[in-house]
């Protein structure tokens, strides 16, 4: 690790007090950022995008891994000003901040491959990014080697959630559609400044690769908005425009959205747009 300031003495210097309309919960600990780094697996050779740094630790460990490249997207000015030291320490080849808002950058489009995307995600906008990237995913399983990414516990339960359990929803479906998914550990949230209300799970995306005949994300997006909108009904409700394509793929009707596995979702996606083509 290179030599640097304590963090809070950069919070301190820089009046970067966490604010709450950006979704801002700082990761101080150096163990624990070293753990997510660590437990991601191979990095070696790999260009991270960083989402919301804010003061940097989370920054620090992965530039003090073997990755090659770091690019940093910080909506904060306040949090840019403070990364500038990492920029002088580590150069600017090696370690670039964007000042730009993440719901308007597309990862893949800052690094080359093998890329990864590890963040400590601003909590108000996690889910939105997660099925951003998944979109990409959809279209080029190889756009990331991985995504490590920290959301509040309720929301990683719920992109783990199995199928037949109250959590299950089309969060779970898509991510697990989409990849292989394992939570790497939780955090309470007095690991965090400030602390936040709720506990917090750090999660490891890893790209599946799909079929030939693997529908698209709309139809997959627009069967699940059906399904889980009305979960409570028998999907011969829920899902009545998919009708054909349910007694095509022989899944009980009188089913409920909660109770159907990924992989017969995504056979009623295939079957309906094969159903739908002219």
């Amino acid at each position: 690790m290179a030599d640097l300031p304590p963090l809070r003495e950069v919070i301190r210097a820089h009046g970067l007090r966490a604010e709450k309309a950006l979704g801002q919960n700082f990761l101080l600990d150096q163990n624990i950022t070293d753990k997510i780094v660590r437990l991601s697996g191979k990095v070696s050779g790999v260009h991270a995008v960083e989402i919301g740094p804010g003061p940097g630790g989370l920054t620090r460990a992965i530039l003090d891994s073997d990755m090659a490249q770091l690019i940093a997207v910080e909506f904060d000015k306040r949090a840019v000003g403070a990364l500038q030291d990492l920029v002088d320490v580590y150069g600017a080849e090696r370690f670039q901040i964007l000042e730009a808002d993440a719901l308007e950058v597309l990862p893949y489009d800052l690094v080359p491959a093998p890329r990864a995307v590890l963040s400590n995600l601003p909590y108000n906008i996690s889910t939105v990014l997660l099925l951003k990237w998944l979109e990409h995913i959809r279209t080029d399983k190889d756009v990331y080697a991985f995504m490590s990414l920290m959301f509040q516990k309720e929301v990683g339960d719920r992109i783990l959630a199995q199928v037949g359990t109250k959590a299950y929803g089309r969060l779970s479906v898509m991510a697990q559609w989409l990849c292989t998914v394992k939570r790497l550990f939780d955090l309470p949230p007095s690991a965090f400044t400030p602390p936040p209300k709720v506990k917090s799970s750090v999660l490891h995306f890893v790209p599946r690769a799909l079929g030939a005949t693997a529908p698209k994300f709309e139809t997959m997006e627009k069967l699940l908005a059906a399904a889980f909108g009305q979960r409570r009904k028998m999907i011969r409700g829920s899902l009545s425009d998919y009708a054909a394509a349910i007694e095509q793929v022989g899944i009980d009707p009188t089913l409920r959205a909660e109770d159907v596995p990924v992989a017969d979702y995504e056979a009623l996606a295939v079957a309906f747009e094969a159903l739908s083509s002219p």
